[in-house]
């Protein structure tokens, strides 16, 4: 039931999209008393702790992830710093972004799916916040939802904070700039491995920097 009401949420919250999730298909093997007992004195039950170790090696993976995304950048890039908190009037921020960026980013509005030109970008290079420039994802992170906006399994670390977000009644969870406090998107759990993360972003809300000029 849990798994549908996500689903439904993904769905109203992105008319229009197809996302394509991944669902792990678990199988469990029915054995007797008797067949339990040969498996234990057989050692066999030693094969539980396989997923634990396996979730390890998907999070030591991830971690190499997040942690390398300056590899992604131009040689001669200087990230700002996320503890330097740009604040700008209403005013200010309509005169810097272009119309759709302002909406997106200090409104919380939504892209229509299949506009952003960064649906298709696939050089390497990272993905900045379009109100303050603060880096947030690499190109690594980026993978095709079929959804119609540019998504992403994970982000830069300490680039995003969330909270809670009841626009459309059922809560999803909404992420925006740690800097500027800009809006990007919402977090689905109907991503690939590893992380089955979908960080469902409106291409306004970024800037693309090619490693390679």
């Amino acid at each position: 039931m849990l798994h549908d009401l996500r689903a439904i949420i993904s769905r109203i919250a992105h008319s229009g999209a197809r996302a394509r999730g991944m669902p792990i298909a678990l199988r469990e093997n029915m054995m007797n008393r008797r067949e339990c007992n040969v498996m234990l004195a057989s050692g066999l039950f030693a094969v539980t702790a396989l997923p634990s170790s396996r979730a390890a090696a998907q999070s030591a993976s991830i971690e190499t992830i997040r942690g390398r995304w300056r590899s992604f950048a131009p040689a001669d890039f200087t990230a700002p710093s996320a503890n330097d908190t740009v604040t700008r009037s209403e005013e200010q921020w309509r005169d810097r972004l272009d119309p759709l960026a302002f909406r997106v980013l200090r409104h919380e509005d939504t892209e229509r799916a299949g506009t952003s030109r960064l649906n298709d970008e696939q050089r390497p290079g990272i993905y900045v916040c379009a109100g303050c420039g603060l880096p947030v994802f690499s190109s690594e992170m980026k993978f095709d939802s079929g959804t119609g906006w540019p998504s992403f399994f994970t982000s830069i670390p300490e680039a995003f904070e969330t909270k809670l977000d009841f626009r459309i009644i059922l809560p999803r969870t909404e992420y925006h700039c740690v800097r500027c406090e800009g809006h990007h998107g919402h977090i689905f759990d109907d991503g690939p491995a590893p992380t089955h993360e979908r960080w469902c972003n409106n291409g306004a809300a970024l800037k693309f920097i090619p490693r390679e000029s």
